[in-house]
């Protein structure tokens, strides 16, 4: 259920006005100016820009994209991935949804990609996925299994470091750190060397049994989507991204850049989510006015062709078609 703030209004009687009539205590109701209805030409409602980041990374990866999107007055929030399986990451994310009114367009990066394509499905105020540099499993299909897909250029394996780990239910893991000597060279070539550095130090790891996960559901088959794919990334190989990209059915813009193109191309990065934006914002519905209008002019008019034609006692009352008079909105092509 969504979190909805309601203003409340507080009428307190004394017991002195307890005689008071019915008619004046709603006086001031009846005189009170009608709320008019939505109007056509309303402003599109600008949808809150929500950013996953992935693995070896947190939020403030994105900052320079937030600071951008802000600028162009979208509210943006960007929580934390707790990067401690896909089950769990997508379950929380799924519950952060829930506090958000109104439409949604759902960004991630990197592993944060797959949490997306499992926390959206079920959520009808996410209305667009965008991909950088993201995973973008099938239903049924792990991180571990896309790294392993046949492509024309793979990437040799990740420079990972083993860290064992005791959760709180006294069960085993291995955390996985990108080796902080590689780290520059294989996450972010094209950010200067002594902000790498700290990107390294700061890195948040993530349970090496989420990449073993399986996707439980695919929401890029009935949300539209956007794809950037960083033409030099070294820890997802270009290719696997164009393949997931297509198989998405994602418009997909390619750019010069690293791993995390939201921290050396962040104006294309923004672009990007703009335009998801752009063709998801809401707006007022007017194709459900003009079906009413239809319906209505749809009833049936006398036969005035013949003289002697008498009306249809069985059928001459037009009813409406109920099946298709009413336009409803196909909600998967306005997404």
């Amino acid at each position: 259920m969504k979190i909805r703030r309601l203003p409340l209004r507080a009428v307190a009687l004394s017991t002195a006005g307890a005689g008071m009539s019915l008619a004046m205590l709603l006086t001031p109701l009846a005189s009170a100016e009608p709320i008019d209805s939505a109007s056509p030409h309303e402003e599109p409602v600008k949808p809150t820009i929500v950013l996953v980041h992935g693995s070896f990374a947190d939020g403030s990866s994105w900052g320079a994209v937030i600071k951008q999107l802000q600028s162009w007055g979208y509210t943006v929030k960007a929580p934390a991935n707790p990067l401690r399986g896909l089950q769990s990451d997508a379950s929380y994310l799924a519950d952060f949804l829930e506090s958000i009114e109104g439409p949604i367009v759902l960004a991630g990066h990197s592993y944060g990609g797959e949490v997306i394509t499992q926390a959206a499905a079920n959520d009808p105020d996410v209305k667009a996925l965008v991909y950088i540099a993201g995973l973008a499993p099938e239903m049924g299909e792990s991180a571990s299994e896309l790294f392993a897909r046949k492509i024309p250029n793979p990437l040799p394996p990740l420079p990972l470091l083993q860290v064992p780990f005791t959760a709180a239910d006294g069960t085993k893991g291995i955390d996985a750190y990108l080796d902080p000597a590689k780290f520059h060279e294989r996450f972010a070539a094209d950010v200067p060397e002594d902000i790498t550095n700290v990107m390294a130090a700061v890195q948040r790891p993530i349970n090496g049994a989420a990449y073993m996960e399986e996707a439980q559901a695919a929401a890029w088959k009935k949300i539209p989507s956007w794809y950037l794919v960083p033409k030099q990334d070294q820890i997802i190989a270009p290719d696997l991204e164009r393949f997931m990209a297509k198989r998405a059915g994602s418009e997909t813009v390619e750019i010069d850049s690293s791993h995390v193109p939201m921290i050396s191309h962040p104006e294309d990065v923004s672009r990007l989510i703009e335009k998801a934006a752009d063709a998801t914002e809401a707006k007022p519905d007017t194709e459900g006015t003009q079906a009413k209008q239809n319906s209505d002019s749809a009833e049936a008019k006398p036969d005035t062709e013949g003289a002697e034609a008498k009306p249809d006692t069985e059928g001459a009352e037009a009813k409406p078609d109920t099946e298709g008079a009413e336009a409803k909105p196909d909600t998967e092509a306005q997404q």
